[in-house]
């Protein structure tokens, strides 16, 4: 599987990606960005991507267990259905991010930018969704049980149907 990008300089084969990854490369200075990467039913499952350029990535399904997602942007990423159960998404930029039915069981969210993401069916049971700002955010029947809201704001989000 070839992991493609708008820019030609980030093109490399999914296991050249995982290379990077184990090497801690992509944290010590190496390449950084994979933005508009296509990263559908890749294999990312605790993945360390701290800090990495996925804005517009197309993560559809994505396996990303418990991977380090730190700081990572996100803007208009595309993780319909993807499973990040226990990952740590902390200052993440997920504004206008795509979660329809992505598994955040678990994950960690404090302090994240989720402006205008869309979350319609995720499951965000016992996250740590701590001071993460979810204004204009679509929660339409998300799972939110268990979820540490303290100062999440939730100015114009949509919450119907969603389980608190």
């Amino acid at each position: 599987m070839i992991v493609e990008s708008r820019n030609p300089a980030t093109k490399w084969s999914l296991s050249a990606l995982f290379i990077i990854v184990l090497m801690g490369w992509g944290c010590a200075g190496g390449p950084r960005d994979l933005q508009d990467a296509n990263l559908e039913n890749a294999d990312l499952r605790g993945a360390d991507l701290r800090g990495q350029n996925l804005q517009g990535a197309k993560m559809w399904n994505a396996k990303l267990q418990g991977a380090n997602l730190e700081n990572v942007n996100l803007r208009g990423a595309d993780l319909g259905g993807a499973n990040m159960e226990g990952a740590n998404l902390a200052g993440a930029d997920r504004e206008g991010a795509r979660l329809q039915g992505a598994n955040l069981k678990g994950v960690r969210l404090q302090d994240a930018n989720l402006v205008d993401a869309h979350l319609q069916g995720a499951n965000l049971q016992n996250a740590d969704l701590s001071r993460a700002n979810f204004r204009g955010a679509n929660l339409e029947s998300a799972n939110l049980e268990g979820a540490n809201l303290q100062g999440v704001d939730l100015e114009a989000a949509k919450t119907e149907k969603s389980a608190f």
